[in-house]
C-alpha cells in the first residue's frame, strides 16, 4: 500500500483537517515533475536548433540558463548569498520567526534562483510551511489541553486516595485517630484491624507516598519520597484527609431513582462507604483508560505527521535532485512537534497510576484495559453468513413453489390467514429488514471512514461489523422463513375443526426465543451489544430521567419506524391471550381496550422522542430542541387522528388526519433534510448542500432528498385509501411500514455523516467521561 493511502486510513478522522495535507503537496511535486520534463524537452529541441542557425547561439544559451544546465547565470545572481552560506548545496533555510499574534512559526528561504527551481518548488516550500505550522499548532493546543487535563486527574486521585484511607481505615489512620487528629473513631477499631486490612492500608500508604501525574515531578523526586520517615509519613495521611472537606462526591450513576432525588436536593451527601468508594473508583477507572487514550491518539497524530514530513522531503528530493530534505528535517526534528517529550511522561505516569491503583501492580493485566486489542475478522462468521444466506434463498424459492403448488392465493382460508397469521410473522420482516439496512449502514460509515463506533459510544472492539449484523439477519430470516412454511396450512381439521396446535404456536415460540436470547445473560451471541440496546431502550422508556445521549434517541428514531412491530407485538398479546388460536380466529379488533392501547403503543415511541426533546431543551438550552419536540407532538397528534379515523371512519376524520397528517409529513421532511441531515445550504461550496461531503457523488444526495419527500407522503397512503387490488389490506399495511424502515436506513447514513462532520469541524474526537468528584 502507498504511504498516501495508509496515511489516510491510520489518522484520525475528526482531526484530519489539523494533519498534514499530504495529497496537495504530492500534486505540487507532480507538477514540478511535469514542468522539468517540459523543460528537458524544450532544452534537447534547442540544442537541435543550435546546430543548425548559429544565430540563435546567444538566445539558447540563456534558455539553458534558465533550465539550470549551465552554473555561469547562477553564479552571477547567488554570489551574495553563497558566501553566506556553509555548504556549496544548500538549497533551503529554514528559521523560526517570532511575532506578536502567534508564539511563533517557520519559514523556509528557497534559496536557489527562480530559473533554477521555477515558482513550483517556491510555492511547495510554502505550503510546506502552512502546513508545518498548522500541524505544529494543533500538536501545542492538544498537549496543553491534555496537561490541564492531567492536573485535574491528579487532583481527583488525591481525593480517591483520601477516600480509600476513609473508608477502609489503615493502622496508620487508626493511630492518628486515637492521637487527637480530629478524625472521630471508635477505640474499637484500632483493636479489631485485622492483618488482612493492615497490609491493605499500608498499600494505601504507599499509594499516599506517590503524587500521581504531576507534571513537575521525576524519578528522583520518587526516590526521594520513598526514603522519608514515618513521622512525615503519618502527616501526609492528615493531608490528604483534608482534601475530603473541600469536595463533594459524585458517585451516584444516572438513574430515575436518583434524578428524582437531585430534583428535590440540591446537592448530593458525602456518603464515605464501601459502596460509594466503589463507585467513585470506577468512574476514576473509566476516566483514566479514556485519558490514556487521548493520549494514545496524541502520539499517534505526532508520529503520523513527521512520517509524512519524513516523506514527502525524500520525494521531493527523489524529484529535483536536491538535498533539501536534511535541513528541513533537522529543523522538524528539533521542533516542539519531534522534540517533546510530554505525552509519553503522561503516558508512562497514566500507566503506573492505573496498574498500581486498580490492578494491584499487575502490568499485564492493566494494559489489557490501557490498550484494548483491535477486533479481528473471524472466518466463520462469512461462512456462517453464506450458509444462511443461501438457506434464506431456498426457503423463499420453497415457499414461492408452496404458494403456487398449493393454489393458497384462491384458497377460501386466505383471507382467515391473512387477518390472524400473517400479523404474527411479519413482526420477524420487520425487524429483518431493519437489520439489513443497519448492515448497510455499517458498510457504508466504513467505507466513508465516518466514526460511528465513538458518535454511538461502544467500546472498543464490541462494536458489531456489517458481516455480524448480516449474520443475525439471516439467521433470523432462516428461522422465520422454516416456521412460516412449517405454518403454511390453510384448512383446518374436518373432524376437530381446529388446526394443529404445535404448528400454531410457533410463532409464538420464536418470539419467545428471540427474548430469551436478548436477555440472556451468559457471553453469548454478542452480549455487550444485545445489553446495550437493552440499556438504551430502557433510557427510551424512562425518558426524561436519563441525561439524552446520542444512541439513545438514534433508537428512539428507529422505534418510531417500527410502530407496525410493536402493534404486532400487542396483537401477540391478544391472540394468544384472548383469541382462540387453534381456530385462527380472535376478537382484538372488536375490544375498545384493544383500540386504545391500540393507539397508545404506536404513539409510545414518538413520546419517548418528544420527552428527550424536553429534556434536552432543559438540560443544554438549545431552543432547537424545543421545535423538534414540537415536530414530535405534531406527529403524534396526526398518528391519532389516522388511527381513529382507520377504527371509526367519517368525513370529519378523514379531513382532521388528513389535515394533520399533510402538516407533520411538511415539518418532519424539512427537519429530516435541513436539520438531520444538514443539507440545503444556500450559501455553502456545495450548491443546496453542506461544505463537506463524504460522498463524492453529489447527485446521491439530492436523490436521497427526494426519495425522503415521496416516502413520507406514503403515510398519507392510510388516509387516501388507497388499495391496490390484487394486495390484501393487511399487505399493503406490511409494505407501508417496510418503506417507513427503509426511508429510515437512508436517514440513518445521512444522520450519522452528519454527526461525523460536526464532530470533524469541532476536532472532537473524545467522548466526556464524569469524574467522581467536585472540587468547592
Amino acid at each position: 500500500m502507498k504511504f498516501g493511502k495508509e496515511f489516510a486510513c491510520q489518522l484520525v478522522q475528526e482531526w484530519r483537517e489539523a494533519y498534514m495535507d499530504y495529497s496537495s503537496l504530492k500534486q505540487i511535486l507532480k507538477d514540478i515533475l511535469n514542468f522539468q520534463r517540459n523543460q528537458t524537452t524544450a532544452t534537447s529541441s534547442a540544442v537541435s536548433v543550435k546546430n543548425t542557425k548559429a544565430s540563435l547561439k546567444r538566445r539558447l544559451s540563456l534558455y539553458r540558463a534558465f533550465s539550470g544546465l549551465t552554473n555561469q547565470y547562477n553564479n552571477l545572481v547567488n554570489s551574495p548569498r553563497k558566501s553566506t552560506r556553509d555548504n556549496e548545496d544548500e538549497v533551503i533555510l529554514v528559521s523560526a520567526v517570532q511575532n506578536e499574534n502567534s508564539d511563533g512559526y517557520y519559514q523556509t528561504m528557497f534559496l536557489m534562483a527562480p530559473e533554477q527551481g521555477g515558482d513550483n518548488e517556491v510555492m511547495f516550500f510554502r505550503r510546506l510551511d502552512n502546513e508545518f505550522n498548522k500541524v505544529l499548532q494543533f500538536y501545542k493546543t492538544k498537549v496543553e489541553e491534555v496537561e490541564k487535563e492531567a492536573e485535574e486527574l491528579s487532583r481527583q486521585m488525591d481525593a480517591l486516595i483520601a477516600f480509600r484511607i476513609k473508608v477502609d481505615k489503615p493502622r496508620p489512620v487508626v493511630e492518628l485517630e486515637a492521637a487527637g487528629t480530629g478524625i472521630k473513631v471508635e477505640s474499637s477499631d484500632s483493636a479489631n484491624v485485622s492483618p488482612n486490612k493492615t497490609n491493605k492500608g499500608r498499600l494505601h500508604m504507599d499509594t499516599i507516598q506517590e503524587v500521581e501525574m504531576n507534571g513537575g515531578e521525576n524519578a528522583e523526586d520518587e526516590s526521594r519520597r520513598s526514603k522519608e520517615s514515618e513521622g512525615k509519613s503519618k502527616g501526609s495521611v492528615v493531608a490528604q484527609l483534608k482534601v475530603l472537606d473541600h469536595i463533594r462526591v459524585n458517585v451516584e450513576p444516572e438513574s430515575p431513582v436518583s434524578t428524582l432525588k437531585n430534583i428535590f436536593k440540591s446537592s448530593p451527601d458525602l456518603s464515605f462507604s464501601k459502596v460509594g468508594l466503589k463507585k467513585a473508583e470506577e468512574k476514576m477507572k473509566q476516566a483514566l483508560i479514556e485519558f490514556h487514550g487521548k493520549l494514545r491518539l496524541l502520539k499517534s497524530y505526532s508520529f503520523l505527521n513527521l512520517l509524512a514530513f519524513s516523506k514527502i522531503m525524500k520525494k521531493y528530493d527523489k524529484i529535483t535532485s536536491r538535498h533539501a530534505s536534511k535541513s528541513y528535517l533537522e529543523m522538524v526534528d528539533k521542533s516542539y512537534l519531534g522534540s517533546s517529550d510530554e505525552v509519553n511522561r503522561l503516558t508512562e505516569r497514566v500507566e503506573k497510576t492505573f496498574i498500581n491503583h486498580f490492578c494491584n501492580g499487575n502490568r499485564r493485566h492493566g494494559m489489557k484495559f490501557l490498550r484494548p486489542q483491535a477486533k479481528k475478522e473471524k472466518h466463520r462468521i462469512t461462512f456462517f453468513l453464506g450458509l444462511f444466506a443461501g438457506c434464506s434463498l431456498a426457503l423463499i424459492i420453497s415457499l414461492i413453489i408452496s404458494i403456487y403448488a398449493r393454489d393458497i392465493l384462491k384458497n377460501p382460508g386466505k383471507e382467515q390467514y391473512m387477518n390472524n397469521v400473517f400479523p404474527l410473522y411479519s413482526l420477524f420482516g420487520y425487524i429483518v429488514l431493519h437489520m439489513l439496512m443497519y448492515a448497510g449502514n455499517i458498510y457504508l460509515w466504513r467505507r466513508v471512514r465516518a466514526n460511528y463506533p465513538f458518535i454511538f459510544g461502544f467500546k472498543q472492539g464490541t462494536e458489531l461489523g456489517y458481516r455480524e449484523v448480516l449474520l443475525l439477519a439471516s439467521g433470523l430470516s432462516v428461522l422465520a422463513l422454516a416456521a412460516v412454511l412449517s405454518n403454511l396450512d390453510m384448512d383446518m381439521d374436518p373432524i376437530t375443526k381446529q388446526f394443529q396446535t404445535l404448528t400454531e404456536l410457533v410463532p409464538l415460540g420464536l418470539v419467545t426465543v428471540l427474548l430469551l436470547i436478548l436477555f440472556c445473560p451468559f457471553n453469548i451471541i454478542y452480549r455487550s451489544s444485545r445489553f446495550f440496546l437493552i440499556r438504551c431502550a430502557w433510557h427510551c422508556l424512562c425518558a426524561p430521567l436519563y441525561k439524552v445521549t446520542f444512541p439513545d434517541f438514534f433508537l428512539a428514531d428507529q422505534l418510531t419506524s417500527q410502530v407496525q412491530a410493536l402493534r404486532s407485538l400487542q396483537f401477540y398479546i391478544c391472540y394468544y391471550g384472548w383469541g382462540d388460536f387453534k381456530r385462527r380466529s380472535n376478537n382484538c379488533q372488536g375490544s375498545d381496550i384493544y383500540k386504545i392501547l391500540y393507539i397508545i403503543v404506536a404513539v409510545v415511541p414518538y413520546w419517548s422522542r418528544f420527552l428527550q426533546c424536553i429534556r434536552r431543551l432543559v438540560s443544554e438550552r438549545e431552543s432547537k430542541q424545543g421545535l423538534n419536540a414540537l415536530k414530535y407532538l405534531s406527529t403524534i397528534v396526526a398518528l391519532v387522528a389516522r388511527t381513529i379515523y382507520d377504527q371509526n371512519r367519517g368525513t370529519t376524520w378523514k379531513i382532521i388526519a388528513a389535515a394533520t397528517s399533510g402538516i407533520t409529513t411538511v415539518y418532519s421532511t424539512y427537519w429530516d433534510i435541513v436539520i438531520d441531515w444538514g443539507l440545503l445550504r444556500r450559501d455553502s461550496r456545495n450548491r443546496w448542500l453542506r461544505d463537506k461531503l463524504l460522498l463524492s457523488n453529489k447527485l446521491v444526495y439530492f436523490v436521497a432528498m427526494v426519495v425522503n419527500v415521496i416516502l413520507r407522503l406514503v403515510w398519507m397512503q392510510l388516509v387516501l385509501d388507497f388499495q391496490a387490488p390484487f394486495l390484501h389490506r393487511r399487505a399493503m399495511v406490511a409494505v407501508v411500514a417496510s418503506l417507513e424502515i427503509l426511508r429510515r436506513g437512508i436517514w440513518n447514513f445521512f444522520r450519522m455523516e452528519n454527526e461525523h462532520l460536526n464532530n470533524v469541524e469541532n476536532y472532537r474526537a473524545f467522548k466526556s467521561v464524569p469524574l467522581p468528584f467536585y472540587y468547592d
